[in-house]
């Protein structure tokens, strides 16, 4: 067993503002913070991370500062991100911002390497980057913590 965490929330999770991945980056953040994320999972990655700052109008600094220094619960974090100037959390901007999410792609050779290292076949079943991120997930925690 590891003294470090897989994130398992999954980017198709939303909160209570109803924006996808926002859970998850909020424990990964979190847990980057406290020196528990497992390695090889950033605190804030280019991927949906920034694309979730960037959609909702907010800023990676103030993000990782605000959870740095308060440690937040979920809905404390999301109250923090209501707070914000400038937040962009008006329907029509959820929805882009989830359909950006739902709607992502890996490219070919990250798809092609997720799936062979979860032991699957590349059958074009699974092409969307959510669910292959799940499968990486799990297989990392049950190498880390099961098997």
């Amino acid at each position: 067993m590891s003294d470090s965490i897989v994130p398992m929330i999954s980017s198709g999770t939303a909160g209570p503002l109803g924006v996808l991945h926002l859970p998850r980056l909020w424990l990964k953040v979190s847990l980057e913070c406290v020196g528990k994320l497992a390695a090889g999972y950033p605190g804030v990655g280019q991927g949906f991370d920034q694309m979730t700052i960037d959609g909702l109008g907010l800023t990676t600094d103030a993000v990782v500062d605000f959870i740095k220094t308060n440690r937040p619960s979920y809905p404390q974090f999301e109250a923090w991100i209501k707070e914000q100037p400038g937040v962009k959390l008006d329907q029509e901007s959820i929805n882009a911002l989830n359909a950006a999410i739902s709607g992502y792609n890996h490219d070919d050779e990250t798809r092609k390497a997720i799936l062979a290292d979860a032991n699957m076949p590349d059958d074009g079943s699974i092409l969307d980057a959510v669910n292959l991120n799940n499968l990486d997930s799990w297989k990392d925690l049950h190498d880390a913590e099961l098997s």
